[in-house]
């Protein structure tokens, strides 16, 4: 590669990292994350934060001890009271005046329907309220089967369903795959048009400033193309890396320390079977690189061939069609990520990036197929390359109202 092509990588790099939307957008996308977890397991917390104090009149006799063992992983400080006569009425009372966070009163006929009545000072948390109706449904029930309560929450859960594809010895968790293959391939959809579309307007700069006079006399067309692709490029993997890195130091370290400062907040645990392993990283790494080459090089030549930003507007409708139809289909292909039409979509060139992905992600996508996309990716790559270097040569360097189709095609066989 040409000093000069490393002169306007660094010149489209340095340009975008320092200035304060990139610092700022590379810090807020972890901290909208980091709270966008950590919110509403706080909020589902808050009301065992505040009032952690429970007292309980066991009124069955029988189910204090599994109740209250589950009460305490909840947050709560359980207490037994006596189911005196006027117990519930004292206890109350104390409720009202803050020095208690509330009664939990277990009914006589909580075994047979689960009844049970909660006195606080405040209305709980929604999410609190069904975890606690839960815990004495739980708990009545294994008595009544005469089970241990981890197999009544089992059986209260719905069940298990554990899916053996014996086509290709897959065994997968549904709900953790579909989320890892849907957010992933939004994700690359919008880093993709993103940078792509910082190309074109990096392009469109240039040329509206006409400075691209000046910089084409030291450089070819081309070499200012590949210089703006890469640069742009190497700011999206910069971006990329430290989001990366970003979340694997909170998965890693700071909700286990955000657990252990506040258990209640468990929650957050149920996040493990979500997150991605390096394997997953891999494939979005190939297939952003693989999608940005190919639209950040067709986002040039629309640069090159506009004078102003109302054009390029309207001229890269068709290539942003592109990137809208797989997210149009994403959802049907993770449901069916075998059928016909999610594999021959997921092999056009175009769509791979985002629908090879997600099939990818869910485990559903042979090696093999994975591979002749990747193939037909850098083969898409190469053509797209040599198309709109073409039209970025001729295009770059002219004025006036935008290019005719025919022109266009006259601008590729001739330049």
């Amino acid at each position: 590669m040409s000093g000069v092509v490393w002169a306007v990588i660094r010149r489209e790099y340095l340009q975008r990292v320092r200035t304060r939307w990139f610092v700022a957008s590379t810090v807020a996308a972890p901290l909208f994350l980091a709270l966008l977890i950590a919110i509403p397991a706080w909020m589902a917390s808050r009301e065992g934060d505040s009032r952690s104090s429970l007292v309980v009149i066991d009124r069955t006799g029988v189910l204090y001890d599994d109740v209250a063992a589950d009460l305490e992983n909840l947050g709560y400080e359980v207490q037994r009271a006596p189911d005196a006569p006027d117990a519930e009425e004292a206890l109350s009372r104390r409720v009202e005046q803050g020095d208690l966070g509330g009664v939990l009163v277990l009914s006589p006929d909580a075994l047979d329907r689960g009844s049970v009545r909660l006195v606080t000072g405040g209305r709980p948390a929604l999410v609190r309220q069904m975890a606690i109706r839960q815990i004495v449904v739980q708990s009545a029930l294994a008595q009544r089967l005469g089970a241990d309560e981890a197999a009544a929450r089992t059986l209260l859960g719905g069940g298990e369903l554990e899916l053996v594809v014996l086509s290709d010895g897959g065994t997968r968790a549904d709900e953790p795959a579909f989320v890892a293959a849907y957010g992933g391939a939004f994700i690359l959809y919008m880093t993709i048009l993103f940078y792509a579309i910082a190309v074109m307007r990096s392009v469109l700069e240039e040329k509206t400033n006409r400075i691209v006079e000046v910089v084409i006399s030291s450089m070819r067309p081309h070499q200012l193309m590949l210089g703006k692709i890469l640069g742009v490029g190497a700011v999206g993997l910069t971006q990329l890396g430290i989001w990366a890195a970003a979340a694997a130091a909170m998965f890693v370290a700071g909700i286990p320390a955000l657990l252990a400062a506040n258990p209640s907040m468990s929650q957050l645990a149920e996040l493990a079977p979500f997150l991605p392993g390096l394997g997953y990283l891999g494939l979005f790494l190939v297939f952003f690189l693989g999608g940005y080459f190919m639209y950040a090089g067709l986002y040039a030549a629309v640069g090159a061939m506009c004078n102003t930003d109302e054009e390029a507007q309207s001229a890269q409708f068709p290539v942003i069609m592109l990137l809208v139809v797989p997210i149009i289909f994403v959802t049907q292909v993770i449901a069916e990520p075998n059928a016909p039409l999610s594999v021959g979509l997921s092999l056009f060139p175009p769509f791979s990036p985002i629908l090879m992905f997600a099939r990818a992600a869910t485990g559903a996508a042979p090696m093999w197929q994975i591979g002749v996309s990747v193939v037909g990716m850098v083969a898409a790559v190469l053509v797209i390359a040599w198309v709109a270097g073409r039209i970025y040569k001729v295009g770059i360097l002219m004025a006036g109202k935008r290019p005719t189709l025919p022109e266009l095609w006259r601008w590729v066989r001739e330049a």
